[in-house]
């Protein structure tokens, strides 16, 4: 899809978008796998509504102004977005990173926010119990693909030559600075969760060995009422493997506002 670009904050933030689509507004937030992680599920929600997706500053080749660095930052962005282009009713759905972006944008009471959908969304501590955040850098390039993806044989892409693994490492330094000082949560989150204002829907590849399950399942208790969907044969990014599938649960939850 193509991009526009505007600025933000008083035109301190610039920001690239793609957006497609008319009625119902969808805005989409990546993980550390960028924008293009979420161009499928962009276009097919495009035929019934209108999908927006950014690209975060320092992701993709996109400049990031120094001070721009939290987690926090993306949120209050995005919402000034959401003023920026008259937005309403806006169903926000976040992968991994972006899920925690979209979490900390629904805290924060926006009037123009009508639902959020998490799709193996990281921001919360893990269980001491139970598995922790595993973070994919760490893994021989082997093992990686088979910790996010059901079936990474089909799904995983390795970079196409050297711009596209200096791309693929520079999304993941910016990623690392955003998180903050914990690695992909705030030690706050999950109780802050209990106020969520707006419906929730947590969405989950039940094969994610990044996130796993469990996590998610924790993720859906700290948020009061929030449903639970697990997903079949899909991994870290399900709107990926299982589209389809996504894309039905999405349509579902958005006639309910």
């Amino acid at each position: 899809m193509p991009k526009q670009r505007l600025s933000l904050l008083a035109g301190t933030i610039p920001l690239a978008i793609s957006d497609e689509g008319k009625v119902r507004t969808f805005l989409l937030l990546h993980g550390g796998a960028g924008a293009g992680s979420m161009a499928g599920l962009a276009q097919a929600l495009a035929r019934s509504g209108r999908a927006i997706v950014p690209t975060h500053p320092g992701f993709d080749g996109e400049p990031r102004p120094e001070a721009f660095s939290r987690i926090a930052d993306l949120a209050l962005a995005y919402l000034a977005l959401i003023d920026r282009l008259d937005l309403k009713d806006v169903v926000l759905i976040g992968n991994s990173a972006g899920g925690w972006i979209g979490a900390e944008m629904a805290l924060r009471n926006s009037p123009s926010i009508a639902g959020l959908i998490l799709l193996n969304a990281v921001g919360i501590d893990p269980d001491p119990a139970g598995q922790p955040i595993v973070d994919p850098t760490t893994l021989p390039p082997t093992e990686r693909a088979a910790f996010a993806f059901h079936d990474p044989q089909r799904y995983a892409l390795a970079p196409a030559g050297p711009d596209a693994i200096a791309t693929m490492a520079e999304n993941q330094r910016n990623l690392r600075l955003y998180s903050g000082e914990h690695f992909m949560h705030d030690p706050a989150l999950r109780a802050r969760l209990a106020r969520m204002p707006v419906p929730a829907a947590v969405v989950w590849g039940e094969s994610d060995r990044i996130v796993d399950i469990g996590y998610g399942r924790r993720y859906a208790d700290s948020i009061a009422g929030a449903e639970f969907h697990g997903i079949a044969e899909a991994g870290h990014f399900p709107h990926v493997e299982r589209l389809d599938a996504v894309v039905g649960l999405v349509e579902r939850f958005a006639g309910r506002l």
